[in-house]
């Protein structure tokens, strides 16, 4: 249920920091960087508790996690053993981080085109509601039946680790999809632990949980840029939770979806770049620490606690929250009458089929009723070896076993079922994958190659027609990140000069900048009198007045025939080719600004100069430019 690794997502408009990591070696940490190689250490963890437990020196580990821990301070004392450090403590981070996440994607990330939400917001209803119904109709009654919340869960991180491993090879649209689908399933997974899986609950600790909760919402309305208060708040909420006798996963979601994220204003972002300057040309401590506050200013507070706590989160404290709570003694027949249990094998097929038969019928059936349609590049049999990988629960399912049974045989029934859903998951996932590219649909992402080949009659070239290297640009005038780029791509053009020709194709965001397509049409405009560079250029110098007088202006400036400037401007031909542009860069997978393509495949990652002159030396090798 941990995303633990972020894309550059903040440099592109859409429709190294230190960590944990930086002290292990290159390869390795190169592999734990993919989903893989972070589902393997979950995987390890859980191993090594299985084999401890069914050592002979099992009393050991049911002795290390029974062990007390007390936090004091004057006569205030919390104390609880480290089991319970474990599952009521450190899964509350986890959970923080859950909710920062889902904040972000509910601000400015994908849920916040709802249209696009639709399809996986209603497959993750079905994935949740299909499996407890079937978990239910094969153990209807008793203590066992309790058992239903262990189904519903997803864990995020073991899911990404098996779709690396039997899933497509380019998979990102796919990716995209189950984690949309998994941010509604940890909303739900946590309201149903605060609310069937919570002992009797407490009204003083319940009102403060309130305030505090309304205080941390206050913070992030008024943009409270340190993040201290943040942190400190979301710690007395955690303490009051307890108090309140709910479980402390409710604090941590509950404390994460209250810390506002935003985009980086354009101001602050200037303003932390002028204070760098400023430090580079005089580095004195005084203005290295003023350079410091501007750059903590223009990042939310929610996106840089993401930063500081995922390698906690995804490199310790899930695995030992797997350690903890993974080793069951399966000696002394444990382990035959798991396998002959209603309960394990409940909990096992309401996972596997629950979840393929909840999450891929129930998108596909909301797709055939016209309510969404799938991702580009996503097919239907992706869909269900999707939502078979959803079959495993882990994290989420270990949790609410723990708080369901007060009876430990039946709680050790239900981690074995945990375990064989994970494994017959992901079989069913690989099967499922397997059927599907047999029938040609073998990736499932966005297309990675350049749709249109550059066409010096048609596109805006600077540079050599016949140069080895070609850099294509889809762009937005109105866009941020697109006018900072602008000075990389001089920079590219300098460092290799008559080697490299570079196109800029429109993509205008109508949705986000509402003068995109009509500077668009300018530049356009522009060209027709072969002046599109020199307006180019003033577009973005000028991206906060681009209204139709303020083009007029910047024809007038560079002695353009203006008559005829404004009658390109308004001229369907105009028109046609930024929709040719727009259309080209659909069919090559942009779906942002900027997006390049480096000797016509899609470049994907960070977009600065030497991270694209890698890129360019690369492409040589990899074939002709298009």
């Amino acid at each position: 249920m941990i995303r633990l690794a972020h894309g550059d997502r903040n440099s592109q408009t859409r429709a190294q920091r230190r960590s944990l990591r930086g002290q292990l070696s290159g390869p390795l940490r190169r592999y734990l960087a993919t989903e893989a190689g972070s589902a393997s250490l979950l995987l390890a963890a859980t191993l090594s508790a299985l084999a401890w437990a069914n050592s002979p020196w099992s009393a050991s580990y049911e002795a290390l996690w029974h062990a007390e821990a007390s936090l004091s301070v004057g006569g205030w004392a919390l104390s609880m053993d480290l089991e319970h450090w474990v599952n009521d403590g450190l899964i509350a981070l986890f959970f923080f981080v859950i909710g920062l996440e889902v904040r972000r994607e509910f601000s400015i990330g994908e849920l916040t085109n709802r249209r696009r939400a639709t399809i996986p917001a209603l497959a993750a209803i079905g994935g949740l509601t299909v499996p407890a119904v079937l978990y239910l109709l094969m153990v209807p009654e008793g203590e066992a039946a309790r058992g239903w919340g262990v189904v519903i869960g997803t864990d995020t991180a073991f899911m990404l680790g098996a779709l690396a491993v039997v899933g497509p090879t380019f998979a990102t649209q796919l990716r995209v999809f189950l984690l949309t689908l998994t941010v509604i399933d940890d909303i739900v997974a946590v309201s149903v632990i605060g609310l069937f899986y919570s002992g009797a609950l407490d009204v003083l600790p319940l009102l403060l949980m309130v305030a505090l909760g309304a205080l941390l919402a206050l913070l992030s309305r008024l943009a409270v840029w340190r993040a201290w208060p943040f942190v400190m708040i979301a710690l007395l909420l955690w303490l009051a939770t307890l108090e309140a006798g709910l479980h402390a996963s409710v604090a941590g979601m509950l404390g994460g979806l209250l810390v506002a994220a935003r985009s980086p204003a354009r101001e602050a972002v200037e303003g932390a770049a002028h204070r760098f300057r400023a430090f580079r040309q005089s580095p004195m401590v005084d203005v290295g620490r003023s350079a410091r506050r501007g750059l903590q200013q223009a990042i939310s507070v929610n996106e840089r606690l993401q930063a500081v706590l995922h390698p906690w989160t995804g490199y310790v404290i899930v695995p030992l929250f797997a350690f903890a709570n993974a080793g069951v003694d399966l000696r002394g027949g444990v382990l035959s009458e798991a396998l002959s249990s209603a309960v394990t094998w409940g909990v096992a097929s309401a996972l596997v089929i629950g979840k393929v038969v909840g999450i891929g019928l129930t998108a596909l059936a909301a797709v055939r009723l016209g309510l969404g349609r799938l991702p580009q590049g996503v097919a239907p049999g992706h869909v269900m070896g999707g939502g078979a990988l959803c079959g495993i629960g882990f994290t989420v399912s270990l949790l609410i076993a723990g708080l369901a049974f007060d009876d430990p045989a039946l709680q050790d029934q239900a981690t074995v079922g945990v375990f064989l859903a994970a494994l017959l998951a992901t079989t069913l996932g690989w099967s499922i994958f397997r059927a599907t590219a047999r029938r040609g649909q073998t990736d499932a992402d966005l297309p990675r190659f350049l749709d249109r080949d550059v066409d010096p009659g048609i596109d805006h070239v600077a540079g050599p027609a016949d140069a080895p290297l070609t850099l294509v640009e889809y762009g937005d005038f109105e866009c941020p990140f697109c006018a900072r780029t602008t000075g990389v791509t001089r920079e590219l053009r300098d460092r290799f000069g008559p080697r490299l020709r570079y196109v800029f194709r429109h993509l205008p965001l109508t949705d986000v900048h509402p003068n995109a397509e009509l500077a668009a049409r300018a530049a356009v405009a522009a060209a027709a009198q072969g002046r599109f560079w020199e307006m180019h250029d003033q577009l973005f110098l000028h991206q906060d007045q681009l209204d139709f007088e303020d083009l007029a202006g910047y024809a007038a400036d560079l002695d353009l025939d203006v008559e005829r400037f404004l009658r390109d401007l308004d001229d369907e031909a105009t028109a046609a080719r930024i929709r040719a542009d727009v259309a080209s860069a659909e069919a090559s997978g942009a779906r942002g600004t900027p997006t390049f393509f480096v000797n016509g495949r899609r470049h994907v990652g960070p977009h600065d100069a030497q991270t694209l002159t890698e890129a360019l030396e690369r492409g040589v090798e990899q074939g002709s430019p298009r």
